[in-house]
């Protein structure tokens, strides 16, 4: 099913102590359908993940909030919260996850965009980034990659999610242009902090 997490090999993940005492005190919580799922203490504390085969990224969105915003009311029940800062939003282990946290992500089959050269550009202009789907430090299998958000701070949650929508939509026809023989644009560059 893809839920549970393996020791981290990453160097950023072993240097950070993140391997320290494994598997001790980790495990995993999801619901019945294995759409809503929360790992303890992988990179973080606590990860809270959203996920559905077809491309519906509105009503995983919504299962994300309604999931995350009960999680954070049982954990103030007992006398905690998320690690919070006024200037830079939530505070977690990577640095690069400061803010919102959240990173929407959609896996995408891009044979032919993924080996045009233009494609890390467009990425970069659009504010997004790629991986293997198989997280962090992968490499794509048989051209899918997980395309999600590059930032994570300086927007809203669903100004990111729209951001990934938009450009998945974009790389998308980029990819059936490719495949008909028609040439691609590089898309302008959207501004790293909303207004």
């Amino acid at each position: 099913d893809h839920f549970l997490f393996d020791k981290p090999v990453s160097p950023l993940l072993t240097c950070a102590g993140m391997a320290r005492d494994w598997p001790d005190a980790r495990g995993i919580w999801h619901n019945n359908e294995k759409t809503f799922l929360i790992w303890i203490n992988e990179e973080d504390h606590t990860r809270v993940i959203s996920m559905e085969k077809g491309g519906n990224m509105k009503r995983v969105f919504e299962r994300f909030c309604r999931g995350l915003k009960e999680v954070e009311r049982l954990i103030k029940e007992r006398g905690w919260e998320f690690m919070w800062n006024e200037r830079l939003g939530y505070v977690l282990t990577c640095p690069s996850n400061l803010g919102t946290g959240l990173r929407a992500g959609v896996h995408v089959k891009l044979p032919r965009l993924s080996k045009d050269p233009r494609f890390s550009k467009i990425l970069e202009n659009l504010r997004l980034q790629k991986r293997g789907t198989g997280g962090v430090d992968t490499a794509a299998v048989a051209d899918v990659y997980d395309i999600s958000n590059l930032d994570r701070i300086g927007r809203s949650e669903v100004e990111l999610v729209q951001i990934v929508i938009d450009g998945v939509n974009y790389l998308v026809d980029c990819e059936k242009k490719l495949e008909r023989g028609q040439d691609i644009k590089v898309p302008p560059p959207l501004p790293q902090f909303s207004r």
